[in-house]
């Protein structure tokens, strides 16, 4: 039995500049009716040159901090889950180390893709179980339009920029939110399906030569889609099984914010309504990792979830990876 483990704080953070369908029509092939239709997106945030992934974590991670009432010297690790840092060395969580003054205390990036905040949960409350006094700064943080390929109309307007951020401590610090379990899958051998190659050292930069489409998303959706619903649904019956509980338990799911169809589809597998479901990608879009904390952070500060709630969150992505949460509040 693990030891208990908690969220005391959370914050968000979305860059200024907000695209919608009308201004994606500008740009792609494509129109506010076809996009609705087929995602349920009517608008995203697009990180501009001086917001990279660093940036936004940054201030997604200072509201976290101010919400759980600690600064950022109280915090003994940092662990960031993206797939679009702003370089590949440094790593994200090293740069966010150095903004919020700290030197000394680990700190790592977590690839998972759309997974990364829930992996980096999972891995904080292993942290927490070996030290009960641990204050873990968990982010996720994307600027996924980065290597979105703007002629590939079926993947270009699914994705927009954020970060999301959570201090987990473990049973010397509790907070309001209990993290009652947690788990994580993936499947290597189906990762062609979704995929960003280009810069890899399967698929080396040379000096001089055109950036071309593998350095950008490449994603088979319809494959994708059968996926994600397919095991974000299973993951997230076992993780109840294991509780005890079942979806009529639970009193809001938070699903990765990927497709209003695949949000639907998920609801109709658990057989829940889908006024317990919690959904924002109509306004956020695909953040990848930064989805879930984003909308973990809306529906507590919107009042959506209340003292004595059960949540599930539920995550997939690349890799291809898949994740689940159950939080007590």
């Amino acid at each position: 039995m693990s030891s208990p483990c908690f969220i005391s704080g959370l914050g968000l953070h979305l860059p200024r500049t907000t695209m919608t369908n009308a201004d994606l029509e500008r740009i792609v092939d494509t129109s506010d009716e076809w996009i609705v239709t087929r995602t349920g997106i009517k608008a995203r945030h697009f990180a501009q040159d001086d917001e990279p992934c660093s940036v936004l974590a940054y201030n997604a991670a200072c509201k976290a901090l101010e919400n759980a009432g600690l600064a950022p010297q109280d915090l003994t690790h940092i662990f960031v889950g993206t797939c679009s840092g702003d370089y590949n060395l440094p790593t994200t969580a090293c740069l966010l180390q150095d903004m919020l003054g700290l030197k000394g205390l680990p700190a790592f990036d977590l690839a998972a893709a759309c997974s990364g905040f829930l992996y980096g949960l999972e891995t904080a409350r292993a942290f927490t179980s070996l030290y009960p006094d641990a204050r873990i700064l968990v982010v996720g943080s994307e600027v996924v339009t980065a290597r979105v390929n703007f002629e590939d109309r079926t993947t270009c307007v699914l994705f927009g920029d954020g970060a999301g951020a959570a201090v987990v401590t473990g049973s010397g610090n509790p907070g309001r939110i209990k993290v009652v379990d947690a788990m994580l899958k993936a499947d290597g051998s189906v990762g062609g399906l979704l995929t960003i190659h280009g810069g890899g050292s399967a698929c080396k930069p040379r000096l001089g030569q055109t950036i071309g489409p593998e350095y950008f998303v490449q994603m088979n959706g319809r494959d994708v889609f059968k996926h994600a619903v397919r095991c974000m649904a299973e993951i997230s019956g076992t993780i109840l099984e294991r509780n005890g509980l079942t979806a009529g338990d639970i009193d809001l799911i938070i699903p990765h914010q990927a497709n209003i169809r695949i949000i639907e589809a998920i609801a109709k597998k658990l057989d829940v309504d889908m006024e317990k479901v919690f959904v924002n990608v109509d306004r956020i879009g695909n953040t990848s990792a930064a989805s879930i904390p984003i909308a973990l952070t809306e529906a507590v500060s919107t009042g959506r979830i209340q003292p004595g709630m059960k949540v599930l969150l539920s995550a997939f992505g690349g890799g291809f990876t898949w994740a689940s949460a159950l939080l007590q509040f």
